[in-house]
């Protein structure tokens, strides 16, 4: 695509080589940094339209402040691109999101520039105003900015740092970029609200003016600044058709909105700004996508579009001949086959229709399906509520997100036994987004609640047949967790039958050992299994479990007289999952096979493709093959 150079920006390595541009030059440099990360993105992919739409700001930003002495804090952080690449990182950017290559998101361990590990949304207000404080209390003239997309505002820490802010002291500066996007666009009362605001720039210099020129004859002093702000918000109301806002109801001065793609206001913005005492929001409004058209007109599709042509917006779709359907499309077109049936059935999703493809739903019943915005604990106590009065929810959230509303699972879920469905997506290992996006702790931190059913489907058939049992009268809280990608399945729609709860499946006999899996991955210990017979002249056991809890003792009083080895196979952490509940049944049972658990190992896993991950954590079919080999002590 290059039809602009990169000239300016290859001379920038850190934000103190920006510093030396003269203003004029930043719109160039902007420009540079757009046909930048679309050549990368285009070959590279990751998050697109969310980087382009703040390339004015953060440019701004690292042009006025003393970054990293001065600490930006990004919400999510898929939108950093363009910081990513302003502070010492443009050449290896190519190696983004891939396998020991650069983080997706801002971490401190990857730069002293990202000053807030991040990657779940609406974490920005409540950090930034620690960093805020602990410098009011280190004595440190340090700026502290929260960046915050307005769909973040729809979480409910975003809301508790906003009034916490309010009440301590702090100088806290939190730029709140409107694009009425998350991923999806945004839904809510708060979207509508910030559509709403006019607040005049003529109404912010006057009220500024005002409180220097108080401040100069000694009548008003910092302690009793609030009074002003109170008394002329409380003259906005009265002045203006809106009423006030809830910033300045919270008496954090507010500012804007602003154009956020003009970078010589932003800069003069930013640089008054810096100038005043106590917690201030500034809003701009950007475009999602902005400078590249088929990202402006499409934002849904190019928050993450994969590989495309720069110069045509031509998105490169591999053609790989007939293939199993995504396992979130399985969810959404039998969800809506459901939700025909059974006229009590709702849909559930926290700002992720089309990730999760609760679209389906939307589209053959809006009035049953609620995206209730980034909002997880409300998402699953909204659900609690639902169903408390004869409706069946169908919970749809990430796995990695739903750790954000656990409480209200115990509380509010399981403690009274509601019947929702809690289906999560992305469980298991996720690939290039990380650390903070991996669904690898949910049938452990699941598995101790009372009252919960915990099953992950072998396939798409028995994703469906776990839906059906699941929307059963009487059923009570109903977790489903299945991956991201592909299932196995091309032929997928089968008929639903009910599932008998707490039972699991023999896929094959065998002698030597016996492997219990759990969920999808139970498929790549069939070819594992496959191997060592072929190989080796053995034979192996398989039971498909289904079930985490409650587990199919069956099965385990079988194998545990059976068999000497067991092995254990989940696409989760290995401790207090599947493993551990093996272990403990056998332990409590008097039985003693030596039980080999293979599994996720207790740490954080980076990014990088799911294949190379599988394969780091002996998780592919060759690792499960070695791992059988070395305990069993097999030779050729």
């Amino acid at each position: 695509m290059k039809t602009t150079t990169t000239k300016l920006l290859n001379t920038i390595q850190t934000p103190d080589d920006l510093k030396r541009l003269a203003p004029e030059q930043l719109p160039q440099l902007c420009e540079e940094l757009r046909v930048f990360i679309i050549d990368e993105l285009s070959q590279n992919p990751g998050h697109l339209g969310a980087s382009l739409g703040v390339i004015e700001l953060t440019v701004a930003m690292h042009y006025v402040f003393d970054t990293p002495y001065d600490r930006i804090v990004w919400d999510v952080g898929h939108q950093a691109y363009a910081h990513k690449i302003l502070t010492g990182r443009r050449d290896q950017f190519h190696t983004n999101r891939q396998f020991k290559g650069l983080s997706g998101f801002p971490t401190p361990k990857e730069s002293e520039y990202d000053s807030f590990g991040v990657g779940h949304s609406s974490t920005s207000i409540s950090a930034a105003l620690g960093m805020s404080i602990a410098a009011q209390l280190h004595h440190e003239n340090r700026q502290v900015v929260a960046v915050i997309g307005d769909g973040a505002l729809t979480g409910g820490l975003a809301f508790e740092g906003l009034n916490n802010a309010s009440i301590n002291p702090n100088n806290l500066l939190i730029i709140l970029n409107d694009n009425d996007m998350a991923i999806d666009p945004i839904k809510g009362g708060f979207s509508q609200f910030l559509g709403k605001i006019h607040t005049s720039p003529a109404y912010n210099r006057w009220r500024y003016k005002a409180y220097k020129v108080l401040k100069k004859l000694h009548i008003i002093d910092e302690r009793s600044k609030n009074k002003l702000i109170r008394f002329t918000n409380s003259l906005k109301s009265l002045r203006s058709n809106t009423g006030n806002n809830i910033f300045e109801g919270l008496n954090i001065r507010y500012f804007g909105p602003i154009d956020g793609h003009d970078i010589e206001s932003l800069v003069s913005t930013l640089q008054e700004l810096k100038k005043f005492k106590g917690p201030k929001v500034l809003h701009i409004i950007t475009k999602k996508g902005k400078g590249y058209k088929p990202a402006e007109d499409a934002v849904t599709v190019w928050h993450a579009p994969g590989e495309f042509d720069p110069k045509t917006g031509e998105r490169i779709i591999k053609n790989e001949g007939e293939q199993p359907p995504l396992f979130q499309d399985v969810f959404g077109h039998t969800l809506v086959e459901l939700a025909h049936a059974n006229e009590n059935i709702v849909g559930i999703t926290p700002a992720m229709p089309s990730g999760c493809s609760m679209n389906y739903m939307i589209e053959d019943f809006p009035k049953r399906t609620f995206d209730v915005g980034i909002a997880e604990g409300h998402a699953v106590t909204f659900s609690a509520g639902l169903a408390k009065d004869g409706l069946l929810p169908f919970c749809n959230i990430y796995s990695s997100f739903m750790q954000r509303a656990y409480d209200n699972v115990i509380h509010d879920v399981a403690l009274q036994k509601l019947n929702v469905v809690m289906c999560l997506d992305r469980a298991g290992i996720v690939g290039s987004d990380g650390a903070t996006h991996q669904g690898q702790f949910d049938l452990a931190y699941f598995r101790c609640i009372p009252n919960l059913t915990i099953a992950s489907p072998l396939n798409e058939h028995e994703l469906r047949h776990l839906m059906y049992t699941a929307q059963l009268p009487n059923q009570g809280p109903f977790v489903i967790r299945y991956p991201r990608g592909k299932g196995v399945l091309i032929d997928w729609k089968n008929k639903m039958e009910q599932v008998e709860i707490g039972t699991g499946v023999q896929l094959k006999d065998g002698k030597q050992a016996v492997v219990l899996s759990l969920g999808p991955i139970g498929n790549t210990a069939a070819q594992a299994i496959a191997t060592l017979e072929a190989t080796y002249g053995i034979t192996i056991a398989h039971y498909d479990m289904r079930f985490l809890k409650p587990l199919d003792h069956t099965i385990l009083n079988t194998v545990g007289k059976q068999f000497s080895h067991i092995f254990t196979v989940e696409d989760g952490v290995i401790a207090g999952g599947l493993g551990s509940a093996v272990i403990e049944y056998m332990c409590d049972n008097g039985l003693l096979p030596k039980v080999t658990r293979l599994g996720i190992p207790d740490q954080f896993i980076e990014h990088g493709t799911p294949a190379e991950l599988y394969h780091m954590l002996g998780l592919d079919a060759e690792g499960i093959a070695a791992s059988i080999i070395k305990q069993l002590d097999l030779k050729l």
